[in-house]
């Protein structure tokens, strides 16, 4: 732009296309010298905008007086538009008012001096020089600064949905796990306390037993990993029946202490339960407080067979409608060396994140049992689950 300028100024000027008379006795070739400056500008017109406008108006005044060329006025024009566009926001606020202002004195000024109506353009060419390109700059910039805004928005966006897959993908991972533990540690604990019996007791009818209770809970374990796997392959959306009919629910508590009752016999250990849902009416409860329930009292009998000591094993169920659904599992506390089966130490996380989810409380830890008739220590879990009156109709 620099040597295209320079250049149309230089075959101007050798063909003589002066755009007016020189002023106040200047040399016409100090035009030439307007032209070299402005040509110069035009290099700074990104780096240095402010710069490249303060010496392009210098510029433009000399080529004034001196007769003037049409290429120097242009590049003048170009110098304007650019520190509106490249130049901070206080160049890019001030430079169009100024332009207005300017324009405004050039046309009001030498009315009132000449007296001629002919005066006017020169208003309407300062406006053409300066009004012009600044406005098309200020366009010009508002539309970039609002793609800019948009490509930080659409940034935003993705990051923001990129987070929240990355928190979907950790709590589904964290839900699989809590399943998976559920289902699976109660049925392995119980083979794996069943195992160490049979290879400790001499006793081939004890052997046959034990034998048992593990084909049993092994069959029942591949059942409820055949049970997850068909849930996590499925395609129908998460409230379709046939996962219902698959989710467990308090009306299978009976089966699941029986179960108990099966693996824990060798340990002296005994099962009861009280469930008290009816004096609520009988009113079905929702599916995630019922699965959450079960599955805090599958994960209690579990952690009962692997710790506690002989004794019984105390299952209530309490809820009166329009309160909370609450679960208490008590077992006798007692020192052993060690558990009866390995664990992984994840049950009472995965019961406290469950109880967590629906905003409910969760205690768990050894108490002085003699409010139970026991004298002794026992392990008391306990969990608190909300549950609308509304739910409770539906």
């Amino acid at each position: 732009m620099a040597v295209g300028g320079l250049l149309g100024g230089l075959l101007l000027w050798g063909l003589g296309l002066h755009s007016g008379r020189p002023l106040l006795g200047l040399p016409p070739w100090l035009g030439l010298v307007s032209l070299a400056v402005m040509s110069a500008t035009e290099l700074l017109r990104r780096t240095a905008p402010r710069a490249a406008l303060g010496l392009a108006t210098v510029a433009l005044a000399l080529d004034v007086c001196s007769g003037g060329l049409i290429a120097t006025i242009v590049m003048f024009t170009d110098i304007v538009y650019a520190a509106v566009l490249y130049g901070p926001p206080a160049t890019a606020r001030r430079v169009p008012v100024i332009s207005v202002l300017l324009t405004v004195v050039a046309t009001i000024v030498p009315v009132a001096i000449l007296h001629d109506p002919q005066a006017l353009l020169l208003g309407v060419g300062v406006g053409v020089i300066t009004i012009s390109p600044a406005w098309t700059g200020i366009i010009i910039r508002e539309h970039r600064n609002a793609a800019r805004a948009a490509r930080l928005e659409a940034e935003q966006t993705a990051l923001l949905a990129e987070m929240d897959r990355t928190q979907a993908i950790v709590a589904e991972r964290a839900r699989m796990a809590r399943e998976l533990h559920d289902m699976v540690a109660n049925h392995l604990s119980a083979i794996a306390i069943h195992s160490t019996a049979a290879q400790t007791i001499d006793d081939p009818g004890a052997t046959r037993e034990a034998l048992g209770v593990i084909r049993e809970n092994s069959v029942q374990g591949l059942a409820e990993m055949r049970r997850l796997i068909g849930l996590l392959r499925d395609a129908k959306p998460p409230g379709e029946a046939a996962e219902a009919q698959a989710t467990p629910t308090l009306d299978g508590l009976d089966a699941l202490l029986a179960q108990a009752r099966a693996n824990g016999a060798s340990s002296g250990l005994t099962f009861t339960l009280e469930d008290t849902r009816a004096a609520g009416g009988g009113a079905r409860l929702p599916a995630p407080v019922e699965l959450a329930a079960y599955r805090i009292v599958q994960e209690s009998l579990t952690n009962a067979l692997k710790h506690a000591a002989s004794g019984e094993v105390e299952v209530r169920i309490d809820h009166g409608r329009g309160g909370p659904l609450t679960v208490r599992v008590t077992s006798p506390f007692g020192d052993r060396p060690g558990p009866r089966a390995p664990g992984s130490g994840a049950g009472l996380v995965g019961m406290r994140e469950r109880i967590a989810l629906l905003g409910g409380c969760f205690e768990a830890g050894p108490e002085d049992g003699a409010d139970d008739g026991r004298g002794g220590k026992v392990w008391r879990v306990r969990a608190t689950l909300p549950v609308r009156e509304e739910e409770e109709e539906r």
